[in-house]
C-alpha cells in the first residue's frame, strides 16, 4: 500500500485572470477549487493511474470539514485527526496572457505535538514491509523541523520505503535520516545545498552527494527544462516535453505519485523517469490541481526522451 502524509493541507482556489495586474482591479474569468496540498495532490494522481493510496493528514474547522468532503467525493481513504483553528485556504492564480502562474498560501492551522504523534502512531500501526510512505509539503506552525525525520526513522524501521518531497530545514533534517527518495526542484535542492548551482554538471554533483550521504534515489525537478533522475547504479536527464499550459501547481506532485506508482509495481528506473516525467508535463495541462487522466500520461510517455547528464 501507498500511504501519503499531508500534514498542512490546504483548499485550494484557482482562478484565472487574463492580465493579472497588481493595484488595480483584476476580473475572475475561471474560478475552481480542488483538495490540496502536496501529498493529497499525489493521491489524486494516485487514483487517476489507477492506483489506490491512503491519506493521512490533519484537518481543522469547517475548512477541515469541507476538505474531508471533497476528499471523500473524489473516493479517496482518508485518516486525519482534528485540530483547533481553520485548515487553510491557498489561492493560485493564472494569468494565460502573461503566462503566469501566482501562489498565494495561507500558513494553516498549527499543529500540536498531541495531533502529530497521534497521526504517527496512526500511520505505523498500518505500515508493512514493502509499503511505500510519501511525506510531502509544507510542515504546520507547532511541528518542529525534524518532523519528517523521526517519519522517516520510524517508517523505514517498519519496513516502508519513504519518499520526501519537503523544503528548506524540513527536507534538510529529512535528509539525515536517509530516506529511500527526494525530490527536490532546482531552487529547493540550492537552499540544500547552499550554494549556486548554475549549470546541470552542478545540480548533478549535488544530487549524487546526497546518494553519498545515504538517499538511495534523488529526482531534480527542472520545470520546462525535464528533470534529472539520479540512482546508485545510474545518472540521467529527461528532456522537458512541450504541452499546452493550464496550470503548473502540482506538477511536480505528479511527478512524485508516478515514481510511487513505478516503485510499488517495480518498474526499473528508466522506465520510472519515463512515466514520472510524462505525468508532470501531463498535469501541467491541466486547470488547477486537477490530476490528469491516465490516457493524457500514457499518450506522452512515448515522447519523453532520455539522454546522459552533462
Amino acid at each position: 500500500m501507498i500511504y501519503t502524509v499531508t500534514l498542512n493541507p490546504a483548499i485550494d482556489k484557482t482562478v484565472t485572470i487574463p492580465d493579472f495586474c497588481l493595484d488595480s482591479v483584476n476580473r475572475v474569468v475561471d474560478c475552481r477549487l480542488d483538495p490540496g496540498g502536496k501529498g493529497i495532490n499525489v493521491s489524486k494522481v494516485l487514483s487517476a493511474l489507477g492506483q489506490p493510496s491512503v491519506v493521512f493528514t490533519l484537518l481543522a474547522g469547517d475548512t477541515g470539514r469541507t476538505l474531508r468532503a471533497m476528499l471523500a467525493q473524489a473516493g479517496l481513504s482518508v485518516v486525519a485527526h482534528e485540530l483547533p483553528g481553520q485548515t487553510r485556504q491557498n489561492l493560485k492564480v493564472v494569468d494565460p496572457a502573461r503566462h503566469s502562474n501566482t501562489d498565494i498560501n495561507e500558513p494553516g492551522a498549527p499543529a500540536s505535538a498531541a495531533a502529530l504523534a497521534g497521526l504517527r502512531q496512526d500511520l505505523l500501526a498500518r505500515v508493512q514491509p514493502g509499503d511505500l510512505v510519501v511525506l510531502a509539503g509544507s510542515l504546520p506552525a507547532g511541528a518542529p523541523p525534524d518532523t519528517y525525520a523521526g517519519w522517516v526513522s520510524a517508517c523505514q524501521a517498519a519496513g516502508a520505503k519513504v519518499f520526501v518531497d519537503a523544503d528548506g530545514p524540513a527536507l534538510r533534517e529529512a535528509v539525515a535520516a536517509r530516506p529511500y527518495l527526494i525530490k527536490p526542484n532546482e531552487s529547493e535542492l540550492v537552499r540544500l545545498a547552499g550554494c549556486p548551482l548554475p549549470t546541470e554538471t552542478a545540480l548533478v554533483a549535488a544530487g549524487r552527494a546526497l546518494l553519498a550521504a545515504g538517499v538511495h534515489k534523488v529526482v531534480i525537478s527542472r520545470g520546462a527544462q525535464g528533470a534529472l533522475y539520479l540512482s546508485e547504479e545510474e545518472t540521467f536527464a529527461a528532456e522537458g516535453l512541450s504541452v499546452p499550459v493550464g496550470s503548473t501547481v502540482g506538477a511536480g506532485d505528479s511527478m512524485v505519485a508516478a515514481l510511487a506508482l513505478a516503485e510499488a509495481r517495480g518498474l526499473p528506473w528508466r522506465e520510472a523517469a519515463r512515466l514520472s516525467t510524462a505525468a508532470g508535463a501531463a498535469n501541467v495541462s491541466c486547470q488547477g490541481t486537477e490530476p490528469a487522466p491516465r490516457e493524457a500520461v500514457e499518450a506522452l510517455l512515448e515522447r519523453v526522451v532520455l539522454r546522459p547528464a552533462q
